[in-house]
């Protein structure tokens, strides 16, 4: 029984207008949107784990009847099914959308599996979308293994496009959208894998444009990792598409994960996180301990460990790998963060092995079967070469820059447990179902293109998920590498944080706006409303409004500050004009103190003053360290997570000694007991310079002697009489000299305003402060409430609507649309490219930049537009190349100053500097006719990335070429189509493993092929038999006759054939056929019908009859007839032949064989007559 309860409601599209006299918000289309929704909850039994079952309603649909579900499933399964696949399967049945959310492995795979199936038993069409490719294509082949009736389509490769199940990128289905095709009008179910990746800020985009565009009948399954916001999403998705989306949603891991660090120079790994998911707080406190060991023991200081992140130490990463190796933990996937590091580390362990013989010979076998299909030159590649010696080993490598054909036979090879270890980027944990027993991470900090940071928790639990393989391991292992510290709030929101959120990655495109200018009964305006985005910005809106409300109301509980903190006093002064005056006036004083400790901190001033012994105040971001010794001062370069703060010169560096907490010594003391250690520290840091210097110990000052006297001595100054109003600061005038009109007017400005707060008639009272806080506190809430409505102010605006207005005055100014709107004969070319830069690539056309070079140049040329990888390559000494490529830059600056002018936020300069010409020379050569190995002797790329490059410019030129004609370029798309003929060539086009090889050993068909083999090359005639070399010379040739296949596969025809079988090996024999007329058991009732000759005639070659089928005959024949009927007699005479009461007979409906049991027995005119095998 489903609980109900509405989650949002909004009663009508409220009418407001933009500011500044722009457009209002389409308030049909908001209706549209503003549909009431209803939650429901489904009790779902699970044991061990939790199974959430939620759908989200429109409300005019919230309690109808469930239709039954049907008593035949489309797809039975040799397993039970656990909760969450048979609650989708259910949702399914039941024609309703739903989103899986499950962990790597799980099984939501099953869920796809269903739907197709469902769909071809109900004659549908399905979609299958994928985020990449590669993942298309292995995707292709599991299902063309499971369903026949199965295409692709990928932009590369086409495979069956009018099948009913269709296998394509989100990409494809979006052009298809646009178009209309035939298959975007036929489909009735989308299945979209991986959705979790809509959240990527480059291609999240397409599935959002999908989503909205795919018409409301379609039924949609989303597959996705774990996600908090599941519900939030299916909101939206049943908002957008008026139909209810359910939500499934488990946390339960098939198998169990135990989470290990190993400290950097340890010997041990210790379990953080058991396989219940508890924090093992003390484990994670002795691997920090262990990891300060291990860098005293070798006199490197923890901070200078920080010079190695990005560097796994290798012999730490042997130790691990050798450790599973004697434990059983294989196969094992290491995560690195870069291709240099990846294949160093499977370098590194170049004495270890872990294959047997057999195991090699396999590997040997796969790898060889692969490369067979390249050309001899590009089979002697040196990564061709390198990798097989790492296969045979059981090591294997798996990143971007390998070629595509490596990357499969790796990742084929590790699916059947012939690779052992995997060294492998972040991208692994993307794609088909390839789990193994342990994940190795070799560091816990990454790039992400503007920092290096510790992963979040959404991408450990992606990558940590490939361990624990179903069905196989009790449970799977993460092992952490680290070699610096790290908090432990930190790490347990890694290790036990919750998965990243879907956040919308919707933004306008030129190619997306002039094809919704060109779509019928659609607008951009149509898509920014139903975009994700837009949800949920409208959604958070309302969640800030209860929030505003929330803060309004403590606010008012601080109008009366009397009644606030409690004071029925009676006061000779107006107590909140007097608590504001002084609030107001501290605030000053604190900025303009601030304003002086700058100006002191500055090198020229301070360095004079940093001796050693004397006592500075420090202070980082929000730890305040209070008062510390300076034991020295120096100008270098500090690091701190593998970045330098100042490249251009080093910065002053302060080692200061200061109080710490004993058990976190990267944290002030909370309380009396402290420790002394010393600190790097910038100098920016400082807070205040004392005039009190201390007197330092003799020897070292970093042993613990030295640090318990540095503590003595800090603790009395502290604590001495003297000093009971602080300790004395240098005056920056009098005793820096610090003489100069800045800090005069700054210095004479804190005078005043302490004069200011001396008169005030508050100050020096004892509920000052009490008054002070609470008058600070309703000041900052009244801050935050205006901070809430700017918020809700913005919210009631449809998102990039600015950007939408400064786009189409852009387009307009280029001609791609004229002043209404209507899209142009640019616009027309713009909407075929999706490949590159549509703007700069039709201006480029259409200032005929291509009229005057060859279609080569004009390839070559465009790979400017596609590379988008860092390389110091030299640019290309060809001269036309080099006059095009100038004029490009030319038409790239034009384009980009344009959108400039028309307010679109855009570097002019980083604009013209995508066009990369660092690959012009290597895309000529290739299609002068060069081969791949002299082409790469050419550039400091890694082999993939010049594969990937030159595969997304043939889809750019295809696209190019078909805006031509678009355009009615018919000389243009001559060229580009002679050219790209040119480049589509060799090892970079190379087909896919996946869609060359078959997914499974299919048996029947290599039966099938060497029975023709054999056939063809006459084997069975007897001919060819008599010159078969024997050690006797005298052999008696004679014919063997063979029986109609009644019982095909039972003892019967087995012995025949093991005796036609020996007879060849020793005698030459001529076996021929002799057919006749059979009963055979159909239906339950005996007929008398003749087998078609060639299913029989199968039936006996997959038998492995060593027949000469050339001489055939059908003994009811006239001329054969009569020696039946005389061999019959002979045969019943020796009692060879005789009565009886049992029939088996081979079914050609069932096409198996049916015995007696099966049979409906009735009397019939007749006698049943059997044969036996050896008459005597």
């Amino acid at each position: 029984m489903a609980k109900r309860q509405p989650i949002s409601q909004e009663n009508g599209a409220e009418k407001r207008r933009r500011e500044n006299g722009t457009e209002p918000r389409d308030e049909t289309m908001e209706a549209d949107l503003t549909t009431e929704t209803v939650l429901e909850t489904y009790d779902v039994k699970v044991s061990g784990g939790n199974c959430v079952h939620e759908c989200v309603r429109p409300a005019e649909l919230a309690g109808q009847a469930l239709p039954p579900l049907p008593g035949t499933p489309a797809k039975s399964y040799a397993f039970q099914l656990d909760a969450f696949q048979q609650e989708a399967v259910n949702c399914l049945e039941r024609r309703e959308s739903v989103m899986v959310a499950a962990h790597t492995s799980a099984g939501k795979t099953v869920v796809a599996e269903y739907a197709i199936a469902m769909a071809l038993r109900d004659k549908q069409r399905i979609i299958y979308t994928s985020p990449i490719k590669a993942l298309s294509n292995q995707k292709y082949r599991d299902l063309q293994d499971e369903f026949n009736d199965v295409g692709l389509m990928t932009g590369d490769v086409t495979i069956n496009p009018h099948a009913s199940c269709m296998i394509m990128t989100t990409e494809i289905l979006r052009s298809m959208l646009y178009r209309g095709s035939d298959v975007s009008r036929e489909m009735a179910w989308v299945v979209f894998d991986e959705v979790h990746y809509m959240r990527d800020r480059d291609r999240g985009v397409v599935w959002e444009e999908v989503m909205i565009l795919l018409p409301d009948s379609v039924r949609l399954v989303f597959l996705s990792a774990t996600i908090p916001n599941a519900r939030e999403f299916a909101e939206w998705i049943c908002r957008i598409k008026h139909q209810p989306c359910h939500v499934i949603y488990t946390d339960k891991r098939p198998v169990p994960l135990q989470h290990y660090l190993f400290p950097a120079g340890g010997d041990g790994v210790y379990m953080v996180v058991d396989e219940k998911g508890q924090f093992r707080e003390d484990n994670f406190h002795k691997a920090l301990t262990a990891l300060q060991s291990a860098a005293e023991s070798t006199n490197v200081d923890t901070k200078k460990m920080l010079k190695r992140k990005g560097k796994a130490n290798l012999g730490d990463l042997e130790k691990i790998v050798r450790m599973c190796s004697d434990r059983g933990y294989l196969p094992l996937i290491v995560f690195s963060f870069s291709r240099k590091e990846c294949e160093a580390n499977a370098v590194a362990l170049k004495k270890m092995d872990v294959t047997d013989d057999d195991e090699k010979r396999l590997i040997d076998e796969v790898f060889n079967n692969a490369i067979m299909t390249l050309g001899d030159e590009d089979r002697e590649l040196p990564q061709v070469q390198s990798m097989l010696p790492l296969l045979r080993r059981g090591l294997g490598i798996h990143h971007g820059g390998l070629l595509p054909m490596l990357k499969e036979v790796v990742e084929i090879l590790f699916q059947e447990s012939l690779i052992k270890v995997l060294f492998s980027t972040e991208t692994f944990a993307m794609g088909i179902n390839m789990p193994a027993k342990t994940v190795v991470f070799t560091n816990t900090r990454k790039w992400d293109g503007v920092e290096y940071r510790i992963l979040n928790a959404g991408e450990y639990i992606q990558m940590s998920g490939r361990a624990g393989r179903r069905g196989k391991d009790d449970r799977g292992l993460t092992i952490i590498m680290f070699d610096e510290k790290v908090e432990p709030d930190v790490a347990k929101e890694m290790f036990m944080g919750q998965s990243s959120k879907i956040y919308s990655a919707f933004h306008l495109g030129y190619n997306m706006l002039i094809n919704l200018l060109r779509l019928e009964g659609a607008d951009p305006d149509y898509m920014i409303q139903r975009s994700f985005h837009q949800f949920q910005k409208d959604k958070s809106a309302l969640e800030i409004q209860g929030k505003k409300q929330d803060l309004e109301a403590e606010v008012a509980n601080l109008e009366d500050l009397r009644v606030a903190v409690n004071d029925d006093s009676s006061y000779a002064f107006n107590v909140d004009e007097a608590i504001a005056d002084y609030y107001y006036i501290d605030k000053q004083l604190s900025k303009k103190i601030d304003e002086r400790r700058e100006i002191v901190i500055r090198p020229e001033h301070i360095a004079p003053f940093l001796n050693p012994g004397r006592l500075v105040c420090m202070k980082d971001g929000d730890t305040d360290w209070g008062w510390g010794i300076l034991i020295s001062a120096a100008r270098k370069k500090l690091t701190e997570n593998n970045s330098v703060l100042d490249d251009s010169e080093p910065q002053w560096v302060l080692d200061v000694f200061l109080p710490c907490d004993p058990e976190d010594k990267d944290r002030p003391p909370a309380d009396a007991k402290a420790e002394g250690r010393i600190f790097p520290m910038a100098l920016t840091l400082v807070q205040k310079i004392s005039k009190i210097r201390s007197n330092m110990p003799t020897g070292d000052l970093d042993s613990d002697d030295s640090r318990r006297a540095l503590l003595k001595t800090l603790h009395q100054i502290k604590n001495h009489k003297s000093f009971k109003q602080g300790i004395p600061e240098l005056d920056p005038v009098g005793e820096m000299n610090i003489k100069s009109e800045e800090m005069n007017s700054v210095v004479a400005t804190i005078a005043d305003l302490q004069k200011k707060l001396s008169t005030n008639s508050f100050h020096g009272h004892d509920k000052m402060q009490l008054y002070y806080d609470c008058f600070s506190k309703k000041v900052n809430l009244h801050r935050q409430v205006q901070d809430l409505e700017k918020q809700i102010n913005q919210s009631r605006f449809m998102v990039m609507s600015d950007d939408l207005r400064a786009m189409r005055r852009v387009l307009r100014r280029l001609e791609f649309i004229d002043k209404d709107g209507v899209v142009q004969l640019k616009g027309r070319m713009a909407c075929e490219i999706t490949s590159a830069d549509e703007i700069l690539m039709t201006e480029i056309v259409f200032q005929n930049v291509f009229a005057d070079i060859d279609a080569n140049n004009i390839i070559a040329l465009c790979s400017c537009l596609v590379f988008d990888e860092k390389s110091e390559d030299p640019i290309t000494n060809n001269l036309d190349l080099m006059k095009a490529f100038e004029t490009c830059k030319g038409i790239a600056r034009n384009v980009a100053e344009i959108m400039v002018e028309n307010k679109i936020p855009i570097d002019v300069e980083e604009y013209v500097q995508k066009l990369k010409p660092q690959l012009m020379d290597v895309v000529l050569h290739w299609l002068e006719g060069k081969r791949f190995h002299e082409i790469m002797n050419q550039c400091n790329l890694y082999e993939g990335s010049v594969v990937r490059v030159i595969r997304r410019l043939e889809e750019l030129i295809r696209e190019l070429a078909t805006a031509a004609k678009t355009i009615g370029n018919e000389e243009l798309a001559s060229k580009l189509n002679e050219g790209r003929s040119r480049l589509k060539r060799g090892i970079i086009f190379a087909a896919s493993l996946y869609l060359s090889m078959p997914g499974r050993y299919d048996y029947s068909e290599v039966e099938k092929d060497l029975y023709r083999w054999w056939e063809d090359a006459g084997f069975f005639r007897p001919e060819v038999a008599e010159k078969v070399p024997s050690e006797s010379d005298e052999r008696e040739s004679y014919v063997m006759p063979m029986p109609p296949p009644n019982v095909t596969g039972r003892s019967s025809h087995d012995f025949i054939e093991c005796v036609v079988t020996e007879l060849f090996g020793y005698q030459v024999s001529l076996d021929i056929l002799d057919w006749k007329r059979t009963k055979v058991a159909q239906n339950g009732s005996l007929q008398l019908r003749a087998l078609r000759i060639s299913l029989r005639v199968d039936q006996m070659r997959r038998l492995g009859a060593s027949a000469d089928w050339s001489r055939e005959q059908f003994t009811l024949n006239e001329h054969m007839s009569a020696a039946v009927v005389e061999a019959f007699c002979r045969l019943h005479e020796k009692g060879a032949i005789f009565r009886g009461q049992r029939m088996v007979n081979w079914s050609p409906v069932l096409q198996t064989a049916v015995s007696d049991l099966e049979v409906e027995y009735s009397d019939v005119q007749g006698q049943l007559y059997y044969f036996k095998q050896n008459p005597q």
